[in-house]
């Protein structure tokens, strides 16, 4: 027993109070314990009226853990006097060490302890009361969902209902401002304009790897290039003749068995020899042709293959096949395509005969004027569209583009590698395919036939010819089909004052002097004016000019106006130069009782000096033009600088259709009429005259060229893709009587009748 109560001892100067707290002691909060029953005894060292601590305190944790920082020391490096009144001094019961006898027996020891030193620290005073911000008062407005509606349709017509009382009510607010005097004013004196749409914003554009390009033909001149043209002509005519003799001959020779004419002895019932003297008519047919069927072959190492390859390989099959079977012994059983392939070398000769003679026509009037105006196809220039713009310049790039390639060209570059490969893969099917060896020059001959176009050349050839003589005779030329291609769509042509009236179609017919003014002094200055606007006018006052013996004077400031006149400062003067409403709207007073429709007044500081009346005499071309450019989709745009030139004075004067004429506000019209503004790089045509109607029929002529060229086109491949198809179908089920050498020239012969037909109607306008 003795050992136990040195180990009490022991345990009790262990844990005595000061340690407990020294390591235990920070940072528990004080709990407040209820008071203590009455008749019961106060536990020392207890407070006076606190209850010693229960079992279930025990049960709680009493050692609580908080983060220590590296610069807080440890409870054991305390001295007494801090651990003193860590926890003593603020009034917080000490912890228990985990583990302790009385934490063990569920009861709470408390050790005897001396009395704590207190030091107590004087609070900080405290801050003010902040003034606490009164919230505003909200209103508490609870908004109740509007009723459903038993019937929707009665609820959707109440609304309309709403809505058109609603705009009822606000219907008569602007009434009345438009018929002020002012506005009635300007708008009887100014004429109206037209306002371009706001520009769409463009579509993305993928990024395309570019195609190449081959280089350019040589820029020569017109004139040089005529005479390039020229050479060689008769014979090529003359060439062209002979063959469409021997085509006659071949066809003759082909019918006749099949119709029963008659044949010459030595051909009569002996099969070979007819053979023969099919295969030497087209040899002979080749060698007039040596330069088309030669150049079929060339280009297609020159990266421009045509359709003049498939003929040319046509023909060299053709040929093998009627040598050959004479010795096969099959001149029952089928005929060679002599006749086909003879028919398709006269049309690559005809094609070519009249393309020569459309560029020949076509260089020599660009070259009959030493100044011809130039006719360009402007991208968004009016109202976000192309328009056609007619300006004078230097002749560049009319040799280049008229020596590139048409556009049956461009599309046979797609469509013949493909007819090329499907001709030679049908033969090989339809013959070493179905086990017949021998029948492989017929089948490869019969596919490259049917899938040469008759129409290869003429597509374009005679639709060029036929274009270029009608604008020759009004001195307009195309610049080839470089420039026809971006004729597709609406788009706008510009007129001026040249347009309209060229020189010598408006003149003066009288002049009338006012005040004291000398009638030099008065024309000088008009004159100028008249000059510096750069109105069609000016031909005329410089006439006058001259006449009275006066000179041009030095302008500036000089301001266009929407109503219809000009002003300029010269000399100090202040000069309006206008039509009668403009000298209404700018307060000169005018003579009473006047009585002139088309006139020029002029006035200084604001007197009425003069007025010149004029007489203007429409071209009897104007009108036609306008309605074959109305017809083709083409919008005429008025950029004139004449005052006078409105669209209410053309549709009452000349009975023109101004309501489908654009007339643009006075600083368009003058930006669209400067001489100095650029152009596209790629000409559509040449104009050597002037005036409206070479203008408009070189337009309307470039536009049916397109649409006339690419419709052949389209028909002449899809011939060519039908008649390859039947031919692969015929020869793979050899049916000898039907694929026979008059029926495939029957064929061709029909799938070519569209391309006359279209290019007659090309010039028709």
């Amino acid at each position: 027993m003795s050992g136990y109560r040195d180990d009490d001892q022991r345990n009790q100067d262990e844990f005595s109070l000061e340690a407990i707290l020294a390591e235990f002691g920070s940072g528990m909060p004080q709990r407040q314990e209820e008071a203590p029953a009455a008749g019961q005894p106060v536990p020392e060292g207890t407070a006076s009226g606190e209850e010693p601590p229960r079992d279930e305190l025990a049960e709680q944790d009493w050692f609580p853990t908080r983060p220590r920082s590296h610069k807080e020391p440890l409870a054991e490096e305390k001295t007494p006097e801090e651990a003193g009144t860590s926890a003593v001094g603020r009034g917080q019961a000490p912890a228990m060490p985990e583990g302790s006898p009385s934490q063990t027996r569920g009861k709470v020891t408390v050790f005897p302890k001396p009395s704590p030193r207190i030091v107590r620290e004087e609070a900080p005073p405290p801050l003010p009361p902040e003034p606490e911000q009164s919230p505003e008062p909200e209103e508490k407005v609870l908004e109740f969902p509007p009723p459903e509606p038993d019937n929707p349709v009665a609820a959707k017509i109440d609304h309309l209902i709403r809505k058109a009382d609603q705009f009822a009510d606000h219907m008569y607010e602007e009434e009345g401002k438009e018929s002020a005097k002012s506005v009635r004013r300007v708008e009887k004196l100014i004429p109206g304009v037209d306002e371009e749409e706001p520009a769409p914003s463009p579509p993305p554009v993928r990024e395309r790897k570019p195609k190449k390009q081959l280089p350019p033909p040589p820029d020569l001149s017109p004139a040089d290039l005529a005479k390039r043209y020229s050479k060689g002509l008769k014979g090529l005519r003359l060439r062209c003749a002979l063959v469409f003799l021997l085509t006659l001959a071949t066809f003759y020779l082909t019918a006749a068995p099949a119709v029963g004419w008659a044949l010459p002895l030595p051909l009569e019932g002996n099969g070979a020899w007819q053979c023969y003297a099919l295969a030497g008519l087209q040899a002979g047919a080749i060698l007039l042709s040596a330069d088309e069927f030669l150049k079929g072959l060339i280009r297609s190492f020159q990266h421009r293959i045509g359709m003049e390859l498939i003929l040319s390989l046509a023909n060299i099959a053709v040929l093998a096949d009627a040598l050959t079977i004479p010795k096969l012994g099959l001149m029952e059983q089928r005929q060679p395509f002599c006749c086909a392939a003879v028919l398709g070398l006269w049309c690559l000769m005809y094609g070519s005969l009249q393309n020569r003679r459309g560029q020949r026509m076509a260089c020599r009037t660009a070259a009959a004027a030493s100044e011809p105006y130039l006719v360009t196809r402007d991208e968004g220039k009016w109202n976000n569209r192309d328009t056609y713009v007619k300006w004078s310049g230097p002749l560049n790039g009319f040799g280049s583009q008229i020596q590139g390639s048409d556009g049956a060209q461009r599309l046979y570059r797609i469509v013949t590698p493909v007819l090329l490969l499907a001709s030679v893969l049908f033969a090989l099917l339809s013959s070493v395919g179905k086990k017949r060896p021998q029948d492989l020059l017929w089948c490869l001959s019969a596919t490259l036939t049917a899938a040469g176009s008759l129409s290869a050349t003429l597509c374009f050839g005679i639709p060029w010819r036929k274009i270029s003589a009608r604008l020759s005779k009004s001195g307009a030329a195309l610049a080839g089909w470089q420039g026809v291609t971006s004729t597709t769509g609406s788009c706008n042509l510009l007129l001026t004052d040249i347009d309209l009236f060229p020189v010598g179609s408006v003149s003066l017919n009288g002049v009338k002097i006012f005040g004291d003014f000398p009638i030099e002094k008065v024309v000088a200055l008009t004159a100028t004016v008249i000059r510096d606007s750069g109105s069609g006018l000016e031909k005329v006052f410089h006439d006058l000019l001259r006449s009275q013996g006066a000179v041009y004077r030095r302008g500036e400031d000089l301001i266009p106006f929407e109503g219809g006149g000009l002003s300029e400062l010269i000399r100090g003067e202040q000069v309006l130069v206008g039509s009668a409403a403009f000298m209404v709207l700018m307060d000169v007073a005018l003579p009473p009782g006047l009585k002139v429709k088309n006139a020029v007044f002029c006035a200084i500081n604001g007197e009425l000096a003069g007025i010149f009346a004029l007489n203007y005499h429409l071209p009897g071309t104007v009108a036609p033009a306008i309605d074959s450019l109305i017809h083709n989709r083409v919008i005429p745009v008025l950029a004139t600088r004449d005052f006078n030139l409105i669209p209410s004075m053309l549709r009452q004067r000349f009975k023109l259709p101004s309501e489908k004429l654009d007339f643009p506000a006075v600083h368009r019209r003058r930006e669209l009429s400067d001489p100095d503004q650029e152009h596209s790089d790629i000409l559509t045509a040449v104009l050597c005259r002037e005036g409206l109607g070479p203008y408009a029929e070189a337009v309307v002529g470039s536009r049916r060229l397109r649409s006339a060229v690419r419709l052949s086109a389209f028909l002449s491949c899809l011939g060519s893709v039908v008649g390859t198809l039947l031919a692969f179908y015929l020869t793979y089920v050899a049916a000898y009587q039907s694929l026979t050498a008059l029926n495939l020239t029957l064929f061709l012969l029909m799938w070519l009748v569209p391309t006359p037909l279209i290019a007659g109607w090309v010039d028709r306008y």
